[in-house]
Order: structure tokens, then C-alpha cells, then sequence
């Protein structure tokens, strides 16, 4: 039908809506008359004109409705990017049941439509469904509690953390089926020797390894909405999550990946062992590497200290090497000069190309310690080497009507973890004069 692919305007809909309403009504209305005169012995032609004029509206109404319906469905199907989804029936199903369980219906609506997405999935997972309540959860109870969010739902909400949080654009990223996830790294390789021919050979020193084991806590959001909203058909929970809870869990994901002190959150890179001045040969594996920067309490003098830091880092990792700064000292950035009085710092031109300092490109983080003495307001290297994020597959959302009268509060949230991945792939510059 041509008429529903049409966008029906919000006066069409607010008029449709109280159309509906009025014809419903009469049709109670009329219904009981005939019932009532059903008892007296026969129906009268009056009345039996009124239920077909009824009868008449309601049908001219569908059309409309089912415009509104498809609109809306669309709306829902569309991701933060604007791209329409297209998903598998099952997918649909439970997304369906996540609608109705966040605006909660009454309760037989509920369950019915629950209990039909749940079957659909217990015959194919053969698990029991997507909904687990629990007075109180623990990860010792085998059960999340709450709603797991549709995968749908949930990778957007993914992918705007990576917009957002600048730390998860340049570190490795894994998705891990458990807390207890560990990498090993080998340290110095595999020693070798040269021989010539017909030599004995003896034994080579056998490679170093070392384990890192990101730590790990539960990043969340906790967005609420008026009753009322909820209650309107148009508003879009969906989308309204995927923004909110998408800012919220990136900033402080953000703030963790940076200073987290690793109790029940990730261990930022500035927060493992203490970084010392000695070299890759001798430092402990784990343990960064500053540079100091001249000045008990300021930037330094010369650009030549910045040279130290890139030369410093092993020439394996400069290729994808970045600065990492917060938004005070990149303005300090900018100002420094090379001996023939030309600008450290290269604005790029070109969309969706960072600008560059001393050839590396700068990555703007907020969380970044200012200028103070000994704090670490720089960082440069291969953080995609360097620093190690873990995201425990699976975000849930717990729907909270009771904290605040009035509100209805969405508890979303995941575990993740992080940790300093291959300490000599990021140096640090220390506020210092040693």
C-alpha cells in the first residue's frame, strides 16, 4: 500500500490518537446498548447503524495506524550512525520484548510477550531466556539479574564508547568469555649464535616470558526518565540508551584507562609500578619509562626534550607511535619551535587525518595529569601495543521504578578491564629535573 510508506506528520498523529480514543469509547458505548437490548428481546436499527458507523471510522483509522506502526518500527531499526538495521527474526523478537519490558505494560501484557520471545530463543539456545530477576546479584549466583541487552543495542552502544573514549581508539581491544583473561609476552626472544661449518652447537638462552592479567571492574550507567515519557508511545528508549549510557560509560572507561588504580576497575598506564628513568635493558618489565623534562614545576625549555622521548622509544613502535595529552598542555604543544623558528606542531588539512607533533600525531585525552611537578602530562608510543583493554562480553540492563518516585531509572552496565600490555612501547614525560 503507497499510503503507508508515507511519514504521517505529528498533527496526523495526535489526531489519530484521539481518534481512536473516541471511536473506542462509542464502540464500549454502543456495545453495551446492544447488549442491554439483547435482554429486552431484539436489537434495534438504530444501534446497528451506530456500530457500523463505528465500525467504519476504526477501519478508516488503520490505515494511519499502520503508518504510525511501520514509522516507528523504522525509527528503532536505524543506529546512531542513521544506517536501517537489518536483523534476524529472533533479533527482532527480542527486541520487541526489551521495548515492552522497559516501558512496562501490565503485567499480563508482559509476560505474554516474554514468555513468546523466550520460547523462541530457549528452542534455539536451549537456555531459558534473556530475563533473570534476583533480590540480590552476585557473579557467585551464575545469574546477571535484569535484561540482556539486544546485541543490536548493545554493539552501538560499543562502537559510540570508541568515538567517545580517545584511550580505546589507539589500545587493543579484546573481547574475553571470562575475568580471567591473561596474555603472556615473550620479553628478550630467543638468543642465537653464529657457527661455522661443522661446529658443535650448544644451547641458546631460551626467551623470557611474562604474564599480564588485566584487572577488572564494572563500568555502568544509570540514566532515568520521567513516568510520563516512558509512558508516551513515541519516545524512543532505545536510542535515548544507546546515547546516554554510551557517554557515560565512556568517560569514566576514559578516566580508568588513564589513573584507574586497578580496585574494581581497569589499571591505567600511569597507574602501574612507578616509572623510572633507566632504559628498556635494565628497566623491570611492567615499570614505564620517563623522560625528565628539565623544570621542577614546568614544561621544557627546549623541543629537544620531546626528541628524547621519540628516540627513547625502540624503532619497531614509532610507525604507529602518538602523543597523548590532555586539551591545556596541547595548547602548550603548540607553541614550540625547531632551531630554524619552525612549528613543532603540522595542522592537518585533510578530514578524518590527526594534526602532528614532531611527525606523530596527537591524541587529545582529558584525563591526562596537568603541568605540576612530577606529574606524567605527556605520554608517547604504540599504545595499541602498549596498553591492553578487555571487554567481558555481554551488557545488561536492570530497570529500577523504585530509588526515585516520579522516575524510571535504567541500571546498564559491563565488565571491563585493562591493563599496561608491553611497558616498553610507551614512554612518559615527568615533570622534573632528574
Amino acid at each position: 500500500m503507497d499510503g503507508i510508506s508515507e511519514k504521517p506528520a505529528l498533527s496526523e498523529i495526535a489526531g489519530t490518537i484521539n481518534r481512536i480514543g473516541e471511536a473506542v469509547h462509542a464502540h464500549r458505548a454502543a456495545v453495551d446498548e446492544q447488549i442491554a437490548e439483547i435482554k429486552k428481546g431484539g436489537v434495534t436499527p438504530e444501534t446497528r447503524a451506530k456500530l457500523d458507523k463505528i465500525d467504519a471510522v476504526l477501519n478508516d483509522l488503520e490505515d494511519v495506524k499502520k503508518r504510525i506502526e511501520l514509522a516507528e518500527t523504522r525509527a528503532a531499526r536505524r543506529d546512531a550512525f542513521g544506517s536501517e538495521q537489518v536483523d534476524s527474526p529472533e533479533a527482532r523478537e527480542h527486541r520487541e520484548a526489551l521495548r515492552a519490558w522497559l516501558r512496562a505494560p501490565s503485567d499480563h501484557e508482559r509476560q505474554v510477550r516474554l514468555h513468546r520471545a523466550q520460547k523462541e530463543m530457549a528452542t534455539k539456545t536451549g537456555n531459558d531466556g534473556w530475563e533473570s530477576r534476583a533480590a540480590q546479584v552476585t557473579t557467585t549466583t551464575g545469574s546477571a539479574g535484569g535484561f540482556a541487552l539486544p546485541e543490536q543495542i548493545e554493539s552501538t552502544i560499543a562502537r559510540l564508547s570508541v568515538d567517545i573514549s580517545p584511550i580505546r581508539q589507539i589500545a587493543t581491544v579484546r573481547s574475553v568469555g571470562t575475568s580471567d583473561y591473561k596474555e603472556l609476552f615473550d620479553i628478550n626472544g630467543v638468543a642465537f649464535a653464529w657457527i661455522g661449518e661443522g661446529s658443535a652447537r650448544t644451547q641458546t638462552n631460551t626467551s623470557d616470558l611474562a604474564e599480564r592479567s588485566p584487572t577488572m571492574g564494572t563500568a555502568y550507567a544509570y540514566p532515568q526518565a520521567t513516568e510520563e515519557s516512558i509512558d508516551d508511545l513515541f519516545f524512543n528508549v532505545e536510542q535515548w540508551l544507546m546515547e546516554t549510557c554510551a557517554e557515560a560509560i565512556a568517560q569514566g572507561e576514559g578516566t580508568a584507562f588513564v589513573t584507574g588504580n586497578g580496585t574494581n576497575r581497569p589499571t591505567g598506564f600511569l597507574a602501574g609500578p612507578t616509572p623510572v628513568v633507566t632504559g628498556d635493558a635494565t628497566r623491570a618489565f611492567g615499570t614505564l619509562q620517563f623522560v625528565p623534562s628539565g623544570a621542577a614545576a614546568a614544561m621544557p625549555s627546549s623541543a629537544d626534550t620531546f626528541l628524547d622521548m621519540v628516540y627513547a622509544l625502540r624503532a619497531r613502535y614509532r610507525p604507529n607511535a602518538v602523543w597523548v595529552v590532555s586539551r591545556s598542555v596541547l595548547n602548550t604543544l603548540r607553541k614550540y619551535k625547531a632551531t630554524d623558528n619552525q612549528y613543532l606542531w603540522q595542522s592537518s588539512l585533510q578530514l578524518g587525518q590527526p594534526s602532528t607533533f614532531a611527525g606523530f600525531p596527537v591524541v587529545e585525552a582529558e584525563d591526562m595529569p596537568a603541568v605540576a611537578a612530577n606529574n606524567f602530562p605527556v605520554a608517547f608510543g604504540d599504545f595499541r601495543e602498549g596498553y591492553l583493554i578487555v571487554d567481558r562480553v555481554g551488557m545488561r540492563i536492570t530497570r529500577d521504578e523504585v530509588t526515585a518516585p516520579g522516575f524510571v531509572r535504567f541500571h546498564v552496565r559491563k565488565r571491563v578491564g585493562g591493563i599496561i600490555r608491553n611497558s616498553q612501547a610507551i614512554k612518559l614525560l615527568r615533570i622534573s629535573t632528574t
